[in-house]
C-alpha cells in the first residue's frame, strides 16, 4: 500500500522535562481509516498537533505525502485538514463564511459551489447564513469538519469528532466519513468511543504514556490478542474421572451447571476439541453452548494496563 504519512522517531519533551511523545514511529496508508486510541493524557492530541505543525518537535521527522513537514511546511500543511477537539470559531461569523475562509487560507480561490456542497453533505445548508453562536454543539462540530474539508485535503484528522454529538447525528457523520474514504481521503481519528473504532477503522494504533504500544489491522488485532470463552450448560452431576479430566484442562472453570473455558483464538483448533472429547468420552449431556470473544475495548484495557 502507498504510504501517505510517515512519522519517524518523533519525540516531544516540554521545558519542564515532561516527555509527551517518546520515539513515535508510525506509517499511515493512503485511503485508510486509522483510529488512534489511548487514555486521557496518553499523547493523542500532542501527536496530532505535531503532525499538523501546531507542536514543535524535540526530535524526529514527519513526511506528509512526500513533503517534509518542517522544510516544506506550506506544501505539507496543505495536504491536511484538521478538526480539533476544542471548537475554536468566531461566534459572530456566519456558517458559510467560516467554511469558505479555509479556501483563502490555503491560497485557493473561493469556490462557493463546493462550499454549498459541503454544507449540504453535513445537513448545514439551511443554516448557512446563521451565526455560529446560534448553533447547537453538534452542528458546530459539523461546521468544523466542513471547514477542514474546504481546501480538499488528502488527509483528514478528526480529534474526538463525535464528542457531544447525539447518537443519530453520530451515525450520519460516520456515513459522511465513509463517503470521504471512498473518495480516497485518508482519515485519522481519535475517539473515546471504542465501539466506533471497532466498527469504522481499518487499522488501529494504541498509544499510552507517549508511546505507541500496538499497531495492527483491526481484525488481526482482535484475532491475535482476543481471548475467547466457551460456556457450556450441562445436565446432571460431574464426579469421578469425568470431573478429574475436566479439571485437568487449563483455564477451565466450573460454575454450578456451567463449564467456562477460556482460550486464545489462535489455538482454537487444538484446544477446543479436547474439551468436547472429554464431554463425549464421559457421556456428559449438555444442552447449550455459547461462544464469546473479547471486544476491542477489552483488548485496549489490557494493553494500557501493561
Amino acid at each position: 500500500m502507498e504510504t501517505v504519512l510517515s512519522v519517524e522517531s518523533v519525540n516531544k519533551i516540554y521545558s519542564g522535562g515532561f516527555q509527551a511523545l517518546e520515539n513515535i514511529n508510525l506509517s499511515i496508508n493512503k485511503g485508510e481509516i486509522f483510529a488512534l486510541l489511548g487514555p486521557n493524557g496518553a499523547g493523542k492530541t500532542t501527536l496530532i498537533g505535531a503532525i499538523c505543525g501546531l507542536v514543535n518537535l524535540t526530535s524526529g521527522k514527519i513526511i506528509i505525502d512526500g513533503f517534509d513537514h518542517q522544510r516544506d511546511f506550506r506544501s505539507a500543511r496543505s495536504k491536511i485538514g484538521l478538526v480539533p477537539q476544542e471548537l475554536t470559531t468566531d461566534a459572530f461569523e456566519r456558517v458559510i463564511d467560516t467554511v469558505a475562509f479555509s479556501q483563502g487560507l490555503f491560497g485557493l480561490k473561493k469556490d462557493i459551489e463546493y462550499v454549498d456542497k459541503l454544507l449540504k453533505d453535513f445537513s448545514l445548508f439551511d443554516k448557512r447564513n446563521n451565526k455560529l453562536m446560534t448553533l447547537s454543539g453538534g452542528m458546530k462540530r459539523r461546521v468544523m469538519i466542513a471547514k477542514a474539508l474546504a481546501h480538499k485535503p488528502e488527509i483528514l484528522f478528526l480529534d474526538e469528532p463525535t464528542a457531544g454529538v447525539d447518537v443519530q447525528l453520530r451515525e450520519s457523520m460516520w456515513e459522511q466519513i465513509h463517503c470521504l474514504k471512498e473518495r480516497g481521503v485518508t482519515i485519522i481519528l481519535t475517539t473515546h468511543y471504542i465501539e466506533e473504532a471497532e466498527k469504522m477503522a481499518d487499522r488501529i494504533g494504541i498509544i499510552n504514556k507517549g508511546k505507541i504500544v500496538q499497531v495492527d489491522e483491526k481484525k488481526s488485532l482482535i484475532k491475535r490478542l482476543g481471548q475467547k470463552t466457551i460456556q457450556i450448560a450441562y445436565d446432571g452431576s460431574l464426579e469421578g474421572q469425568a470431573l478429574q479430566d475436566l479439571q485437568s484442562i487449563p483455564n477451565l472453570k466450573l460454575d454450578g451447571q456451567l463449564i467456562n473455558y477460556e482460550y486464545q483464538s489462535t489455538s482454537a483448533v487444538e484446544e477446543v476439541p479436547k474439551l468436547f472429547k472429554v464431554l463425549v468420552d464421559h457421556k456428559i449431556p449438555f444442552s447449550e453452548v455459547e461462544s464469546k470473544e473479547k471486544s476491542l475495548q477489552d483488548i485496549f484495557v489490557d494493553l494500557v494496563r501493561e
